[in-house]
């Protein structure tokens, strides 16, 4: 379930991140500097040379480590955007030694992975108009790859226009790309700028629904419609239910202003859903002081009955108050139920009217098992006396078990 969970969907998988790391970052320079060869050494010897090989495969590591240090704490931005140059040097320069460092577009590789691993660190430390300045310098800075290099080709097939400066601007069309690649890179980082805001909006909105769906379904469950919206379709299974009731709750909250009932009913509902998700429940809900949970198997309803009698007890006790527990097992419907416009989780039948009966029989700190509940129950649970109860809705008395 977690390669296909709503988080993990949300944070992107490997493979997305690669991608984008790759071709939004790391590809960058290695692209200009492909075209830049082979325009100079020709298609096809440039790639029957290493070169082109090698600053690949330099990339494609980089954008994998990248990518890979993304999701954790330690992004280390600057000395990962140095891996493509280090190791793009490395392999180079075995082949044509103190030469390589001699080509001003394979040092500029190393000045452009130092300025944008630079800028990248510092704009994850700032926030707000001065992260916008320094995502808008590394666009302008990123942009100006093509500008260097342009320049650098320049210089190899016109080495006198490089006398001066002023003997490079003099051509016109050298004076439109040293103003229109920066302008460029300018607007892209705008509308880079515009889509982060935008989509950290998004972010945040789905954070917001994420635990607002939550609340209403549990992790397991959103994260099993997400990935297959036909999963809760409503479906008889075979459960185990828990009721849990307190006792002694009505003629307590009379007495209590309201606020006071709301702060002990917070700390009740607190410790029942601790106990509950260390058990494997499938779905809980509370109403008033009445928790309902169902869970996969009876051993696990026992051991969190005996768990909730343990922790949710103690608690009540400093009130005078107790619990009341009562499960069964059998069969019943669960899934989406509601209109085409409002729809709920939920289990019915028999199996939870049963379970619900058998708690309202429970006495404070008493938990009853059903018949099915007990033989279904593994022998490492104690099981004490038993008896005969009454309940509505049934015309024979019920055998219920209690659970030591």
């Amino acid at each position: 379930m977690n390669a296909t969970s709503l988080e993990a969907r949300l944070a992107g998988t490997p493979t997305r991140r690669f991608v984008l790391e790759l071709f939004g970052n790391s590809a960058h320079f290695p692209i200009a500097n492909i075209l830049l060869e082979m325009l100079l050494e020709g298609p096809l010897a440039y790639v029957r040379a290493p070169d082109f090989y090698a600053i690949s495969l330099a990339c494609v590591v980089q954008a994998y480590a990248l990518s890979r240090w993304e999701t954790t704490s330690r992004p280390r931005r600057f000395w990962g955007n140095l891996i493509g140059p280090a190791l793009y040097t490395v392999v180079e320069s075995a082949f044509e030694g103190p030469a390589f460092f001699a080509r001003p577009h394979h040092l500029a590789y190393w000045g452009f992975a130092i300025a944008i691993g630079l800028l990248q660190t510092v704009r994850r430390r700032r926030t707000g108009a001065s992260e916008a300045a320094v995502l808008i310098t590394e666009s302008v800075t990123r942009a100006s790859i093509l500008l260097a290099l342009y320049a650098i080709f320049e210089s190899f097939v016109s080495p006198t226009q490089w006398v001066s400066l002023a003997a490079f601007f003099s051509d016109r069309s050298h004076l439109f790309v040293a103003l229109a690649i920066p302008l460029l890179g300018l607007s892209a980082a705008l509308a880079g700028l515009t889509a982060d805001r935008y989509l950290d909006l998004l972010r945040r909105t789905s954070d917001q629904l994420r635990t607002y769906s939550e609340w209403l379904l549990g992790r397991d469950l959103l994260d099993r419609i997400v990935v297959d919206p036909n999963a809760l379709t409503p479906a008889r299974r075979e459960r185990a239910v828990l009721f849990i009731d307190i006792r002694g709750f009505t003629r307590w909250s009379e007495t209590r202003p309201p606020e006071e009932v709301v702060a002990m009913l917070d700390r009740y509902y607190l410790t029942a859903e601790t106990v509950l998700l260390r058990h494997a429940v499938v779905k809980f809900k509370f109403a008033a002081d009445e928790v309902l949970a169902v869970f996969p198997t009876v051993a696990l309803a026992a051991a969190a009955s005996l768990d909730l009698r343990a922790q949710a007890g103690a608690q009540l006790a400093e009130r005078g108050l107790g619990v009341g527990i009562g499960v069964h097992a059998g069969p019943l419907v669960e899934g989406l139920l509601g209109s085409a416009a409002v729809k709920f989780y939920d289990v019915i039948g028999d199996t939870v009217n049963t379970a619900k009966r058998i708690e309202g029989a429970a006495g404070a700190g008493e938990i009853l098992l059903s018949d099915p509940a007990r033989q279904a129950l593994a022998p490492s649970f104690r099981v004490g006396a038993s008896r005969q109860v009454a309940v509505k809705g049934k015309d024979l008395p019920l055998t219920v078990h209690r659970l030591e």
